[in-house]
């Protein structure tokens, strides 16, 4: 055997023994604390040198092997890194610095950053440094390739066999590729195989630099090659064009991968830079960061409000769309709540401040899509189980391809060999893997955010595309929420408009629902109105007072009767009227049966198209609600719903979910309130609309900001749209290296004497990557089908 064969048999030997050590080594497991460990800290950091998801997930292994550390979550699209540690044991830098030795950069993220986004890399940066590396690559590798296949052809091989003086111009220009414009690749590398975390950076740095080192001893040593009878081939213009290859994917990758946070940088960007205050009696302007809890705020047309809070004085119309995702431009009057970040478009008026900074519904809807984005859909275990053997699998592969070329292969072995272990590694890049499920999922969150849709995570992602049933809640979430007046029937010596005032002004003096809703009409109507001299209220019955002189009374039919007055000429209408659900009380004036009037918590003008869209999602639609069966009948039949469950107590309705759910299938619940938070937390997925309390809001998986109905089934849409797209992106990481390894390896060899070359297979290798990104940017023109 020549010395050739004994040193690739030693260097066979050498990497099977590096792989057995790489799987079987001692290594140690996560932390668990002690009971009398001090509570956990969770800190952010920032990571910065990331090329793909495989490079997150060796800082996972690594940081979970750390003593002190009991939690680590990374997420490659935020580049953000999520660590729960024991500050007795780890600090900060410690954690920081355990990334550095990896070959990349960890930043603490301080939290009172707030709504900047000082606290994840800059995306533009990580892009223009790709770019950099790529042109010098590029400029360098470029006559590298000239040397080897252009000359060749004109002048003759000669000029390029060693110990050519041009080999040496190959060897210099090829070792400021490699270690230069591949040097972040090189130092990932080392740090991983260092701390037995594997990655692609493994995969290409192993590849390309058996080739260097084979081509570099055939350059400076090709008596050794001639001595044994093997002619000597130096192989840099494959180093240098894989390397470039490599660099202009990870280049177009950023590029892409940028626009995956397109939806958080667009909401930030929607922020107010200044505020207009009023301090001491001046109208100052100051930095929206300057801005205290309780300041009064002055807001003209056609500027944004700078923060959340309340309308003390004047009145507007607002356009809100930015953050609800409704088009059409809101009311505001004294009393009402402002949002930060929405455009005032007519009048001007004055707020107070209620909510600053971090507090603001702006910044709480970017720290929810944050942190949905750093989630994992369950379907990407599947994903994170097979990259996280994967390398360490393939390099095994390499080695079974290099030895039996080298003792099968034909002549030159070693050139087979070499190539074939080159490429396997080269075009086993698990990058394509790894984003497959992220990507889809940081745009679909991102874009229900820009539809008013908050997912909470993941998860809630991908079981909205399982659901079978919607429970909706009644009130507040299929109606409005409140009573308002729908008729007016007058009798007698009163017209409709006279009957409704002479009620509005007897019911100024009640603070109940219903009073609210007359008067709130006739005042919409701009009726006149006067106060009453004398008032009485009936708890359960209604109310008396006297307007100019006349004697009120308003109640029910037992008021009526009770007062002996005579109410046979309504009662006909006022059954039709409490057969459609609503609310009938009776105005009598001096004694005399007047009018009747009909209170309803009316049906949210979009409930009824919203269902409709649920049934043809193929989704079975069913209405919980408190109310007697009657009045729910009514509703149900108003909107198209034919399940429902009525005279549901509040503590009842997570149990009545629980039914559903044991009938089979997966449950949805959407409501508004505080008794349905448990009802909430029991479903499969909790829907909360957005114009509800904030309890039932933090019970769900999903927030739609407006309140629309429609946003449960844009969610679900959303959802469906976002796992068909994961699903996709598997398909071709997974169908990309089933084929592709075995072709690199060599198995088309034999039948149709078919090598595939390292170059070729690092294009491949790119070529996956960005058909996974593109695809999932695909979602960014996803649109509801209304």
């Amino acid at each position: 055997m020549s010395a050739a064969d004994y040193a690739a048999l030693t260097a066979g030997a050498a990497l099977i023994i590096f792989v057995l050590w790489f799987f079987f080594g001692s290594k140690k497991g996560p932390v668990q604390p002690d009971e009398e460990m001090q509570e956990s800290v969770e800190s952010d950091f920032a990571i910065t040198g990331i090329h793909c998801p495989s490079c997150m997930l060796s800082i996972q292994k690594v940081l979970s092997r750390t003593e002190g550390v009991s939690e680590v979550s990374t997420n490659f699209e935020s580049a953000k890194a999520t660590v729960t540690y024991d500050p007795r044991v780890l600090t900060t830098d410690d954690i920081s610095s355990r990334v550095d030795k990896l070959g990349y950069t960890a930043t603490p993220v301080a939290e009172e950053q707030g709504m900047t986004e000082q606290h994840t890399p800059d995306m533009e940066t990580e892009v223009k440094d790709a770019r950099a590396r790529l042109i010098v690559s590029t400029a360098l590798a470029t006559p590298v390739l000239i040397i080897s296949m252009v000359l060749p052809v004109f002048f003759g091989m000669k000029i390029v066999m060693p110990p050519a003086i041009l080999v040496y111009v190959q060897f210099v220009l090829t070792s400021i590729v490699l270690f230069y414009a591949g040097g972040r690749i090189y130092k990932s590398a080392v740090g991983a195989i260092v701390n037995r975390a594997s990655d692609m950076n493994v995969l290409i740095a192993v590849g390309t630099f058996a080739a260097y080192i084979y081509s570099t001893f055939a350059a400076f040593a090709p008596g050794l090659f001639v001595k044994y009878g093997v002619q000597p081939h130096v192989y840099y213009e494959t180093v240098a064009v894989i390397i470039t290859l490599i660099l202009t994917g990870k280049f177009l990758e950023a590029r892409a991968r940028s626009h995956t946070s397109d939806a958080i940088r667009k909401l930030m960007s929607l922020q107010a830079k200044t505020a207009r205050v009023i301090r001491d009696g001046d109208e100052i302007d100051i930095p929206i960061e300057d801005v205290r809890v309780g300041e009064k705020i002055i807001v003209r047309p056609g500027e944004k409000i700078p923060v959340d809070g309340v309308i003390t004085d004047g009145s507007s119309t607002i356009d809100e769309s930015m953050i609800t995702g409704e088009s059409v431009p809101v009311d505001k009057q004294r009393g009402d709540e402002v949002i930060g970040a929405t455009i005032n478009k007519t009048g001007s008026f004055t707020f107070e401040a209620t909510k600053i900074g971090k507090e603001t519904m702006l910044a709480q809807i970017v720290k929810m899509v944050r942190q949905a984005q750093a989630t994992k859909a369950p379907i990407q275990k599947l994903a994170d189980i097979v990259a996280g053997i994967f390398v360490p699998v393939v390099i095994c592969i390499a080695i079974a391809a290099f030895v039996v070329w080298f003792i099968f292969g034909p002549a030159p072995s070693i050139t087979f060999a070499l190539i074939s272990f080159v490429s396997v590694l080269i075009i086993a890049c698990p990058c394509a893997l790894g984003l497959a499920t992220p990507t889809a999922v940081a745009v679909g969150t991102g874009k229900g955010a820009e539809n008013g849709i908050l997912i909470r995570s993941a998860q809630a992602l991908e079981t909205a595309r399982k659901l079978t049933t919607v429970v909706l809640d009644k009130t507040g979430t299929i109606t409005r929420g409140e009573p308002s007046l729908t008729d007016v029937a007058a009798f007698g010596d009163f017209n409709r408009d006279q009957l409704l005032a002479i009620a509005a002004s007897a019911e100024k003096g009640s603070e109940h629902p219903t009073a609210g809703a007359i008067v709130k009409c006739a005042q919409s109507e701009n009726l006149q109105t006067s106060s009453p001299t004398r008032f009485e209220a009936f708890p359960g019955g209604g109310i008396s007072a006297i307007i100019d002189s006349k004697n009120i009374l308003i109640g029910t039919g037992k008021l009526m009767n009770e007062n002996h007055i005579d109410t046979s000429m309504l009662d006909k209408s006022a059954d039709e009227l409490s057969s459609l659900g609503k609310t009938v009380i009776y105005v009598a004036i001096d004694g005399v049966c007047s009018g009747l009037i009909a209170v309803a918590d009316t049906v949210k003008p979009e409930s009824k198209s919203a269902i409709v869209r649920l049934k043809r999602l193929g989704l079975k639609v069913v209405m919980i609600t408190g109310d007697n069966r009657q009045t729910a009948n009514a509703v149900a039949s108003e909107v198209g719903i034919d399940d429902v469950m009525a005279e549901v107590l509040p503590g009842d309705k997570a149990a009545a979910v629980k039914t559903i759910q044991q009938r089979g299938g997966t449950v949805a619940m959407v409501g508004d309130g505080i008794n349905d938070s448990p009802a909430l937390a029991q479903a499969d997925l909790g829907i909360a609309i957005g114009s509800g309390t904030d309890i039932a809001i933090e019970s769900s998986d999903i927030t739609l900001i407006s309140g629309d109905l429609n946003g449960v089934a844009t969610a679900i849409e959303l959802s469906r749209a976002t796992m068909s797209n994961i699903k996709q992106n598997l398909f071709f990481a997974f169908i990309y290296n089933t084929l592709g390894i075995p072709i690199a390896a060599g198995v088309l060899y034999p039948a149709l004497g078919v090598m595939l070359n390292p170059m070729i297979a690092s294009v491949a290798m790119a070529a996956s990557s960005l058909s996974v990104v593109s695809n999932a940017l695909r979602l960014r023109k996803f649109g509801a089908i209304r």
